[in-house]
């Protein structure tokens, strides 16, 4: 029979901004894919002979494959996940010293193969050099049961020979995918992979009925080592379910009517940038030109790195700020610093977190 098995995918995709970046998966998530599966063709060995003492091997076509996790981002890219996963193929062709079986069939049943696995997966943040796209590899290992339904053919003589049983071992797996956020939907993203999985064989057992002139009749116990080395092509979707907005980094703007301005900070620096600066001098001028008597100069981190060195880092940034308005003109006495550390994001996250947006100090005229 041939592959049936149509995949259809659709997405609507809204354009990243330029400066974006794919948020690192926090927390849980959910995933899911299906695809197409090619099981490596197999030899029964220990499993009845014709005469001459030619093993019997079977070929497959090409099959399908779902699978669905869950798991747990660490923020830092690294993920590990739970994975249950199906895969089945018919059987195209059952060979006897390499030649089809001749006969009222030439091969048929199916070969199913389901389980658990344990994975550890990790992402490549390479910004937006690939518009968004983010690269991952990954590994695991699990059991997998392997189910041989109805395998075999008929000889010439009219023999027909049936592998019926289904038994468990060890499975591997290693996995090579690319995750596309969808920015429209905080957390959704679209998956491409390739898995290869593997197991260290199976015993199938079950029976092997013998009808025919030429053989007589009987049944017979089966027991044979069947391999299953399977390679697998899906698409999918992960959603994450405490993913922030993927929002455009910026140096520094000003919100608010011009009372209050945002000033940002590079990962774990206090240094102001010439767009930080000029931030800096809009407010000092708006201060000369309403009669601002007060100034409040607010740090704040995002939630990366331990909260007591952001405590630090936080009251360092307003420090910075504030030396600045003073050096504009700005007297000290109407200035206020304090600093934050992780609390008061500005775009909730996992603890863990680089949010360029919560690298802040806000600057509020009163």
């Amino acid at each position: 029979m041939n592959f049936k098995k149509t995949l259809l995918a659709a997405a609507a995709v809204v354009a990243l901004p330029v400066m974006a970046q794919a948020q690192p998966v926090s927390g849980p998530y959910i995933a899911g894919g299906i695809g197409a599966n090619w099981l490596q063709d197999t030899t029964l060995n220990g499993s009845v002979e014709n005469a001459a003492g030619t093993k019997i091997e079977n070929e497959f076509e090409v099959g399908y494959v779902g699978v669905l996790s869950l798991g747990w981002g660490f923020g830092n890219g690294l993920r590990t996940e739970i994975e249950g996963n199906y895969r089945s193929n018919e059987v195209s062709d059952t060979k006897v010293g390499g030649r089809s079986i001749q006969g009222t069939a030439s091969g048929s049943g199916t070969a199913v193969s389901y389980g658990v696995m344990a994975n550890i997966l990790y992402d490549f943040d390479l910004g937006s050099s690939l518009g968004g796209i983010v690269p991952y590899i990954g590994g695991g290992v699990g059991y997998i049961w392997h189910d041989y339904q109805d395998v075999g053919g008929t000889f010439s003589d009219g023999r027909r020979a049936v592998y019926n049983g289904d038994t468990g071992a060890f499975g591997y797996q290693a996995i090579l995918g690319a995750a596309l956020p969808i920015t429209s939907v905080p957390g959704l993203a679209v998956t491409a992979e390739y898995r290869f999985m593997g197991t260290l064989g199976h015993d199938i057992n079950g029976t092997v009925n013998v009808t025919g002139a030429a053989g007589g009749q009987g049944q017979q116990r089966l027991n044979s080592d069947v391999d299953n080395f399977n390679h697998s092509l899906l698409i999918g979707l992960r959603y994450a379910f405490n993913a922030a907005p993927v929002v455009a980094a910026a140096a520094a703007v000003p919100v608010a009517a011009a009372r209050t301005y945002l000033v940002f900070f590079d990962w774990s620096k206090a240094d102001l940038t010439d767009r930080a600066r000029q931030i800096i001098g809009e407010a000092a001028a708006a201060r000369s030109s309403t009669g601002v008597t007060r100034i409040e100069v607010n740090g704040f981190t995002d939630r990366s790195g331990p909260a007591s060195y952001n405590m630090g880092l936080s009251q360092r940034r307003a420090n910075a700020v504030a030396a600045e308005l003073v050096r504009r003109g700005v007297p000290r006495n109407e200035i206020v610093t304090r600093g934050f550390g992780e609390e008061n994001n500005l775009v909730p996250t996992a603890d863990g977190v680089r949010e360029p947006q919560n690298r802040r100090v806000e600057i509020i005229l009163k």
